[in-house]
């Protein structure tokens, strides 16, 4: 009893001269009690030889330890697991379903959206297109009828990227490396919708939406034998081209290439080799959410470009990224979309937050630049930041303005960056296109894609600065 008061007492307990009484306090609070008891096999893991205890008591409480410590390792390498970028997953978990539901106001009399089964792309096996675990990819598609039945629009998927072996290894245990673990059937809303009311240019186009597993943004072109991992994006991306170009997509009049967040980066990468692929057809692209900016996080340091760093060497990207960018830049600065779009040639339409969501919480002020979590209240609810942190993210917001001026210079290209904290606009039916869905100058983001692609009018809409929009849907995250 003495020995279990002199552990007990480097640690906030119930503490008493008397053994018996502190013992009895402690049971009596059961949480207590075996947090004290944790407590005392880490101290006896580190200190075995802190008491004199019996032969039999002293091998149960070094077992007990070395269980203790097992678990405290597992914990350990999980957490650094779960803090590292290449869990999107973990945001994108907390922007679907329910949660955002409740955010939003989703009203529940709202039809159930259309469903529709994935589909696994057999012939990508011929040509060494797979996941990264080296099963096969896949898409979901809902056809054209009537005015849209030659029209196409393909969403690439996004779903964050993979910075290292280990990540990747990981990942490739998820829906994001392996069509083993995709969803069967997944809903189509917001631009994938059928519906004239929720998506009233693109409802009755032939919509397809491709799965992402490569964890690169559809860009990899290797492998490492050794950890059994396929980086394999290009060779998907193209093996869903030729897919689709089989199932009538070659004959296609209006074409539109779109994707969000690392989805809306491979709508860049891919932008001009899609409008190659149909060179008789009216091609566009959009990108939502996928313009990542190179800035300094809170630190001062540069968390973003640092795990892009590790993206592009882990999978090798140097050999894929586009040569225009390469030719006169390292390879990490040809992942960032703003050294891209200038060389662009095919029509394409930038559509972003001022104050994206992941970028706040995963690139500005990820743990590692905050570790003391200064910045944790305000990445989770914008109502939160402080005046000093709502002046670093205007700062932010100035950048993203200044990368994109010569972008916006060019006639063709389209621009909708409102100052909402969210991200992924065009996937959410409340943000896409609804009755209180976010506008700027009174039009809705689907109007603004849709006027700029059939050339119904020019679309260069840049918001006021936080806070004077009052229609966004900011993301508030528990």
């Amino acid at each position: 009893q003495n020995c279990y008061l002199h552990i007990c007492s480097c640690f906030p307990c119930y503490y008493s001269h008397k053994a018996k009484k502190t013992l009895h306090q402690l049971k009596t609070n059961k949480n207590l009690y075996i947090l004290q008891k944790l407590h005392q096999y880490f101290l006896l893991s580190l200190f075995p030889k802190i008491c004199v205890v019996t032969p039999r008591k002293r091998e149960r409480e070094r077992a007990m330890a070395k269980l203790l410590m097992w678990f405290l390792g597992v914990f350990f390498v999980l957490t650094k697991l779960v803090d590292s970028y290449e869990f999107e997953d973990f945001f994108y978990n907390k922007t679907e379903g329910a949660f955002l539901e409740s955010v939003y106001g989703a009203s529940a009399a709202a039809p159930p959206p259309l469903v529709i089964g994935l589909t696994i792309i057999h012939g990508a096996a011929a040509r060494g297109a797979v996941c990264l675990d080296g099963t096969l990819p896949g898409y979901h598609i809902h056809r054209g009828y009537g005015s849209g039945a030659n029209s196409w629009l393909i969403q690439l998927e996004g779903g964050g990227w993979c910075n290292s072996v280990r990540s990747c290894v990981y990942r490739k245990k998820t829906r994001r490396g392996s069509s083993n673990y995709m969803e069967k059937q997944i809903p189509f809303v917001g631009i994938l919708s059928n519906r004239a009311e929720e998506n009233p240019d693109f409802y009755n186009w032939n919509r397809v939406k491709v799965r992402y597993c490569d964890g690169a943004s559809f860009t990899g072109d290797s492998e490492d034998k050794a950890a059994g991992l396929q980086y394999r994006g290009k060779r998907i991306y193209q093996a869903a081209m030729e897919e689709l170009m089989s199932k009538g997509m070659r004959h296609a009049k209006q074409a539109l290439l779109s994707g969000c967040s690392a989805g809306g980066l491979a709508s860049i990468m891919h932008c001009d080799d899609f409008s190659n692929l149909l060179p008789h057809t009216k091609v566009k692209c959009l990108s939502d959410a996928g313009l990542f900016i190179d800035a300094n996080d809170v630190s001062g340091g540069h968390a973003i470009r640092d795990f892009f760093g590790g993206v592009v060497k882990t999978q090798g990207l140097q050999n894929t990224l586009p040569r225009t960018c390469t030719n006169h830049l390292d390879a990490t600065s040809c992942f960032f979309p703003q050294n891209l779009i200038g060389n662009i040639r095919t029509p394409l339409f930038l559509l972003n937050t001022a104050y994206d969501s992941w970028q706040l919480q995963e690139s500005l002020a990820p743990h590692t630049a905050d570790p003391h979590g200064l910045w944790h209240d305000c990445t989770l609810n914008n109502e939160r930041c402080s005046p000093s942190q709502i002046q670093f993210l205007q700062g932010f917001r100035i950048h993203m303005l200044n990368t994109v001026k010569r972008f916006a210079a060019s006639r063709q290209n389209g621009l909708f960056i409102n100052s909402c904290f969210a991200h992924c606009q065009s996937e959410r039916q409340d943000t896409w296109f609804s009755d209180n869905s976010p506008t700027i100058n009174n039009k809705p983001i689907a109007l603004a894609v849709g006027d700029w692609y059939f050339d119904r009018s020019g679309v260069k809409a840049i918001d006021c600065a936080y806070p004077c929009d009052r229609t966004c849907h900011n993301l508030v995250f528990k």
